[in-house]
């Protein structure tokens, strides 16, 4: 798990574009918010492997993963917020997330 998130994160900072495209327009400097939520999954991905920081990375993961809905059901809202990602995945990746907020869960 803590390699994903690191590896989530990292992307972020080789493809920004890629993330600033499916950021909601109500959410203010999309630029950054992008760098932020790579800076959290790199270092939720490294907490995760330091045995003091692991409950603390699962509950901040959990939460992240609870913000990023934001995100999914934005690209629900219309063609141009979709980024050309079909509408059966998108759909998709919503019960996706709550698979992966067990999954952080079940850590603990």
């Amino acid at each position: 798990m803590a390699a994903i998130y690191v590896f989530a994160g990292i992307m972020h900072f080789i493809k920004p574009k890629m993330y600033m495209r499916i950021m909601p327009r109500y959410l203010p400097n999309h630029k950054l918010l992008v760098l932020l939520s790579g800076i959290a999954e790199i270092a939720l991905g490294i907490a995760l492997c330091i045995p003091v920081l692991k409950t603390s990375a699962i509950y901040g993961i959990i939460a992240m993963l609870v913000v990023f809905l934001l995100v999914h059901f934005y690209m629900l809202s219309g063609e141009k917020a979709s980024a050309g990602i079909p509408k059966w995945i998108l759909i998709l990746r919503i019960p996706l997330q709550f698979v992966l907020m067990y999954w952080a869960w079940s850590y603990l």
